[in-house]
């Protein structure tokens, strides 16, 4: 009985404690008739602080509170949000009374909790599931933005309490945060938020991975301290003496975002240089603001050698998140890159709470930028089937990324993707000039559809009425709203010329006088190993099939005919992947004899690489490798798709393709030097070589043949020493070929 006593004491206690810590929150953030609603919400909820939550294994309250603390001092939202966000957990139980709901705001806390109601529950763990669950998770923002932010919230507080759920329920929570979660907090400029959940979301998917970059940042860390103090130091002193009104953070890079440099650039934690930036951040009044900013500016450059290329004005023409701040990269002592961010105090609140700290400078919740948002991303969920999985793959692609700012011919802003090209701006115009586009010009010089745009150009298309979509188009698109219309219509070319071609293939048969029936269709397509009738009646159409070759099917007995793998349209070379697989160099799965399998080309496997099969719907099974950057959320939502897959002992003197991306400094002879080393010190023969130079600087991808893994590390060592070269690195993307 005493220990009984004893841990609901210690319980008690700890309620005390969180609600008195909570209080003192309120007091800083809200007036006292906003703390005093708020103060009552908690006090009808105090009842149930005994009951103890699935998700946390902490008691409904603490995660209550902890919610509400996420909602007001991380995003900055007022008193229904707080209320909504305490009251949340318990509408899932049916602990709440109605009375509770008839106190003050109650019909805005009312229409929340019924918004959370229908997301809460959502969870990407089953394909049929996950593009309806996104469906309905980003049409809620249309109704009230807050309901998402406050989901963000408690997905926030989960992931720091995942410890007490089991490994596999981890893995699925993990993905669902750095998929989907993380990506929409970056959207809504929530960088806090979007940091915690892609660090916390790598320490359930990337254990080991997570674990060593923690203990590297930590034994870095009085070494880096001492650093920042050297940097900082000069800059207060003329900071000061300038009259400014400042305050200098220093911020270190994730750990999320250090791993994916360590991927993306193919470097060691020891080569990373700017581990962490700096922030300046003044006070000033808003009609002096971006005249300040860059007086800061210049005082850092005055101090500090800057890199001119790394220059990025998000003061002049804000994110559409509304972020803004003036970015540069200085090089500090000992030779250091340094980032320095600037920005005024209004900047920074916005850039830590997002369109929160927006509502807050503008007197309301409407936001240009934000609705802009929304309006886009109902048009990619009405334009896209409602059956098609790459729903996700969409708005994510919408969501996670960087942005450029073009103009048209009259002088309008449009925002764009990184890497957008004319056809995308085109689609961004309107539909109808997207799919008449012939090319264009960029700064008066004519470019064709698939030129790269860059911020500040001025683009003009040109169009012609008889234009159509080509499949091709789908690789020179980025943005969904392009892929979707060029998909549907091709999509709609296609079921007209299925028409057509069935129109034409009935009347032949009809002439033949061959009897004609659904046993005979099923023929004719198991013949040609085709999924659909439309798919049949297209090539046709198209003439890839002849009709003569139909008739002979349906008029020949089975064992005279041989079946087909395909429309056949003239003879072709066997792809690489074709001889590994005819050779028998991977073992799938010990259980399965004689499997069709294809080697991926998002992550280029090549023997020694440690792999993994995936069964596709269309293309048998893909041989991913174990760190491809689709392997994570294939794993999660597809496991019972995933088969073992293991490199046997190559026999002959077989090459993979594969490819390296090489950068530096761009000097008169340095392809030259680096493809004599390729081919004749190293002997190895190129498919293909691609440079392109500007600004002093060049990069380059370079397709090759190599025998397995260890070789082609070897090519990168013996690459990586020749001067003006920076960084050579495994190109995974090999494209459609050349």
């Amino acid at each position: 009985m005493s220990v009984r006593h004893t841990a609901t004491d210690e319980l008690n206690r700890q309620v005390k404690n969180k609600y008195r810590s909570f209080l003192h929150l309120l007091r800083t953030y809200y007036n006292e008739v906003d703390q005093k609603k708020v103060r009552r919400a908690l006090r009808n909820v105090m009842a149930n602080s005994g009951e103890i939550s699935g998700q946390t294994g902490e008691p409904y309250i603490f995660h209550a509170l902890n919610v509400s603390r996420i909602v007001i001092e991380q995003i900055g939202l007022g008193p229904t949000s707080a209320i909504a966000a305490v009251y949340h957990d318990l509408t899932e139980t049916g602990s709440i009374k109605d009375e509770w709901l008839k106190q003050d705001g109650a019909s805005q806390v009312m229409e929340l909790l019924e918004g959370l109601g229908k997301i809460s529950g959502i969870k990407i763990t089953r394909v049929a599931d996950a593009s309806e669950n996104f469906r309905r998770l980003i049409l809620n923002l249309a109704g009230d933005v807050r309901v998402v932010l406050i989901r963000l919230a408690e997905q926030l507080e989960l992931m720091r309490h995942l410890d007490f759920q089991k490994p596999e329920d981890q893995v699925a929570m993990a993905t669902d945060s750095y998929y989907l979660y993380a990506p929409l907090a970056h959207r809504l400029g929530l960088y806090n938020i979007k940091s915690e959940l892609e660090d916390l979301s790598l320490k359930y998917l990337e254990p080991d991975v997570y674990r060593d970059l923690q203990k590297k940042i930590s034994e870095t860390k009085r070494k880096r301290n001492r650093y920042i103090r050297e940097f900082i130091d000069p800059l207060k002193e003329k900071l000061t003496a300038d009259g400014f009104r400042y305050q200098i953070k220093s911020r270190l890079k994730s750990v999320h975002s250090i791993w994916e440099k360590i991927q993306v650039q193919g470097i060691s934690f020891e080569e990373i240089y700017d581990l962490f930036a700096v922030r300046i951040i003044i006070e000033s009044p808003p009609e002096k603001e971006k005249e300040n900013c860059w007086r800061v500016y210049s005082i850092v450059t005055d101090v500090y050698m800057p890199n001119p290329s790394r220059l990025r004005d998000w003061i002049s023409i804000p994110k559409s998140n509304g972020y803004e701040s003036l970015h540069t990269t200085v090089v500090g002592p000992g030779g250091h890159w340094v980032e320095v961010q600037i920005r005024t105090k209004r900047m920074d609140e916005i850039a830590e709470q997002g369109f929160a700290a927006h509502w807050k400078y503008k007197g309301g919740r409407e936001d240009e930028g934000l609705d802009q948002w929304l309006k886009n991303v109902r048009e990619i969920l009405e334009d896209t089937d409602a059956a098609s999985d790459d729903v996700i793959d969409q708005v994510k692609l919408n969501l996670y990324s960087n942005e450029i700012f073009v103009f048209t011919p009259r002088g309008d802003v449009i925002r764009l993707p990184e890497n957008a090209t004319l056809l995308d701006f085109a689609f961004a115009i309107h539909s109808d000039v997207g799919l008449r586009c012939t090319g264009g010009r960029v700064n008066d010089k004519a470019v064709p559809l698939h030129h790269r745009l860059q911020t500040g150009d001025r683009v003009e298309v040109t169009t012609a009425k008889n234009q159509k979509p080509a499949t091709g188009w789908l690789r020179y698109v980025v943005t969904s709203k392009a892929k979707s219309k060029i998909k549907q219509s091709l999509d709609e070319e296609k079921t007209k010329a299925a028409r057509e071609g069935r129109e034409l293939l009935m009347r032949r048969i009809r002439n033949w006088k061959i009897p004609f029936s659904d046993e005979s269709l099923k023929k004719i397509m198991r013949h040609f190993k085709l999924k659909a009738a439309k798919d049949l009646y297209a090539l046709v159409f198209d003439g890839k099939i002849d009709p003569l070759e139909i008739k002979e099917i349906l008029t020949n007995k089975p064992e005279d005919l041989k079946e087909r793998t395909g429309p056949v349209e003239g003879k072709k070379l066997f792809s690489l992947e074709e001889i590994a697989r005819n050779e028998d160099f991977l073992i799938i799965d010990k259980k399965m004899k004689s499997v069709d399998y294809k080697l991926a080309r998002c992550c280029n496997p090549i023997f020694g690489d440690p792999v993994f099969g995936f069964v596709t719907i269309r293309e048998g099974i893909k041989i991913h490798r174990k760190d491809c950057p689709n392997a994570k959320s294939l794993m999660s939502r597809y496991p019972y798709r995933i088969v073992p897959a293991k490199w046997t002992d190559i026999r002959g003197n077989l090459s993979f393709e594969a490819a390296i991306r090489v950068s530096g400094e761009d000097d008169m002879g340095i392809v030259n030097r680096i493809t004599e080393l390729i081919s004749n010190d190293l002997r190895v023969n190129m498919r293909s070589i691609r440079f392109q130079t500007g600004k002093g600087v060049y990069e380059g991808v370079i397709k090759l043949f190599v025998t397995n893994a260890n070789h082609l590390e070897i090519i990168i060592r013996k690459i990586r020493k020749i001067k003006g070269v920076h960084k050579v690195s495994r190109f995974y993307d090999l494209g459609d070929g050349e």
